[in-house]
């Protein structure tokens, strides 16, 4: 698929901008607690870089199959070019978060979900957290389907049944997190977005997305 083109057709530059303003506010607000200073952080799926630019941590590293993710990259961010059903790349036990933020649904099976939720394991030390924020058809209902490269449909349960399988625990588990997309009729000014943040009931009213943290 050409996802470089599939997404300059969905985000144009300004959505782009706004999208960098709101991850801003989620990287300060809410990601970043997650994270400590010293820690190895893999985000895979890394597109634009929203995320990865913008977490303090020890070393940052940035999978995406897009070559187009190097002009993303912010300075200090390690680029691996690969899929997360095989991170070759890195070795065993050397990441101490692994990001997945809405990743998992372009998967083309659940066996492809397996492979992915095992290489995270792999690469992650003892202890370590695999952080995932992710569509929940059970509340997006048919917007899922509204983009293209949409191929797994997965909820919060389904998901934690997963990393069963693959080994990782979860600690956390948001059915209901934040909307559905950027495009959502969320109010996109930084102080909305972190006022939203804190207002959990606001979660439980607009939110489409779920937030799992597991570990291994």
């Amino acid at each position: 698929m050409q996802l470089p083109r599939l997404y300059a057709l969905r985000f144009n530059p300004v959505e782009q901008e706004r999208r960098q303003r709101v991850w801003r506010v989620l990287c300060r607000s809410f990601f970043q607690r997650y994270i400590e200073p010293a820690d190895t952080v893999l985000d895979i799926g890394a597109g634009y870089c929203e995320f990865i630019n913008q977490i303090d941590c020890g070393r940052r590293i940035a999978l995406d199959p897009s070559a187009d993710v190097r002009r993303y990259a912010g300075p200090g961010v390690e680029v691996v070019q690969g899929v997360c059903t095989s991170l070759d790349a890195l070795a065993d036990a050397t990441v101490d978060v692994v990001f997945a933020s809405n990743v998992f649904e372009h998967l083309p099976s659940k066996q492809h979900l397996l492979q992915a939720l095992a290489e995270a394991r792999r690469v992650l030390r003892p202890g370590g957290r695999i952080l995932i924020l992710q569509p929940n058809i059970r509340y997006a209902g048919g917007k899922y389907w509204d983009y293209f490269d949409h191929h797994l449909p997965l909820t919060e349960r389904s998901l934690v049944e997963a990393l069963g399988l693959a080994e990782l625990t979860p600690v956390e588990v948001r059915p209901r997190f934040l909307p559905f997309t950027t495009k959502s009729r969320l109010p996109q000014h930084p102080f909305l977005v972190w006022l939203y943040l804190k207002l959990p009931l606001a979660h439980r009213l607009l939110g489409q997305q779920s937030w799992i943290v597991a570990a291994r």
